[in-house]
């Protein structure tokens, strides 16, 4: 695991603690329809105010575009977060042009207060990466904790300038985020299998070519798989496909033999000729396809294949569905799937690390999210992590001020 500061490097006894959180949840007519990024930095506030420090918890939501608009006022999300960590809040409607309201109401509130300061985006400064607005965050405490993995692939005011201008550590979040993610890539328990699905090859090369140097067994699925067929000369109807990425797809598998990568590709799918939930579907063998079909999923001959390569693993590492889960019958490759990882995992016999937004809503939709070892809800900073490259947020951690 990376070595970071973490919270039991520092003393936060009655100490004013900046937390950098993720409140950035979905509404649902006003509430908040998922509080899972919520319910998992709870541990890092409860371990603030259980030694009379102030948690005052920073955060972005929404994309308001540097300016103050009551639509993406963290307001909304007060009542759950109270809810959550069974607790009062007080929240500040912070003018981040002028703090000076903001210091007084953090002064006067007691000790082992929890304190929710207004939208870091209110102010265009915190996506520029300002000194000044990061100056001015770092005037309203003495520590700064970022538990915010989610947000730690930005180079923000609130992520990256702020953990150079306080001692500054990690939260309990991200430290068992960390975690999780070096068991599944940075120092894995061998053999490792991959599962790389989603719709196009385009926007997943770099993971791909950084997992080849890492993983043992590497599953293609999704639309992408499809590029990789025709790169074959497999038939693949009218099926998703970058054809111009037919040269890219044969690197990468020319590649894979040299790195001793084994690809996996299905070998039979379901085909339908409507994008549609419930369409008429058929099952084919890759070498009788109809060629004017849609693969819309993989078929038992692959699942059963992927079922076999994740007998032989020790530690799997997910990103991306293996069809068109969000219509039925398609979901069903992506759900028999994942519930064979959480049975492997719950025998003890696999660690399986998943993430990405698309991910985390299929493997909900399979009812195994609680089942896996670790899913990460962090999106973008968890595809920057596969892909190898370094996180903003945790560089400046490497080089933040000194904890006292």
């Amino acid at each position: 695991m990376l070595s970071l500061p973490n919270m039991d490097d520092i003393d936060l006894r009655h100490k004013n603690v900046l937390v950098r959180v993720d409140l950035n949840v979905p509404l649902m007519n006003g509430k908040v329809s998922d509080a899972t990024r919520i319910i998992r930095f709870v541990p890092t506030i409860r371990d603030i105010i259980k030694v009379n420090g102030k948690a005052i918890l920073l955060s972005h939501f929404g994309r308001p575009k540097g300016k103050v608009d009551a639509s993406f006022s963290l307001r909304q999300v007060v009542s759950e977060v109270e809810k959550v960590i069974h607790r009062d809040v007080i929240f500040i409607e912070t003018d981040w042009n002028d703090v000076s309201e903001a210091k007084k109401i953090i002064a006067d509130a007691p000790l082992g207060s929890v304190i929710i300061l207004e939208n870091t985006r209110f102010h265009p400064g915190e996506i520029t990466n300002d000194e000044t607005l990061a100056k001015t965050m770092a005037s309203l405490g003495e520590i700064f904790v970022m538990d915010a993995f989610s947000a730690a692939h930005r180079a923000h005011a609130s992520t990256e300038k702020l953990a150079h201008l306080l001692p500054s550590v990690v939260g309990r979040a991200m430290q068992k985020e960390l975690s999780a993610l070096s068991a599944g890539l940075d120092n894995p328990t061998h053999p490792v299998i991959a599962i790389i699905g989603g719709a196009k090859v385009s926007t997943k090369i770099d993971l791909i070519e950084n997992l080849l140097k890492k993983v043992d067994g590497l599953v293609i699925g999704g639309g992408m798989a499809n590029t990789f067929l025709y790169a074959m000369g497999v038939g693949i109807g009218n099926s998703l496909c970058e054809k111009n990425l037919s040269e890219t797809a044969n690197r990468i598998m020319d590649r894979s033999e040299g790195e001793h990568c084994a690809i996996i590709l299905p070998v039979d799918a379901n085909v339908a000729w409507k994008f549609e939930a419930n369409a008429k579907s058929s099952f084919y063998g890759l070498d009788a396809m109809d060629p004017n079909g849609m693969i819309l999923d993989i078929g038992p001959s692959s699942i059963n294949r992927i079922k076999g390569a994740i007998d032989d693993a020790k530690t799997l590492v997910w990103n991306g569905p293996l069809g068109a889960f969000e219509y039925e019958p398609f979901d069903a490759g992506t759900v028999e799937v994942a519930k064979y990882v959480a049975k492997r995992t719950a025998e003890g016999k696999l660690i399986s690390i998943a993430g990405g937004g698309d991910t985390v809503a299929a493997l909900a939709h399979a009812g195994v999210v609680d089942d896996f070892t670790y899913v990460s809800t962090a999106g973008g900073a968890f595809l920057e992590w596969m892909e190898g490259k370094s996180l903003p947020a945790i560089e400046a951690l490497k080089n933040s001020a000194p904890a006292k």
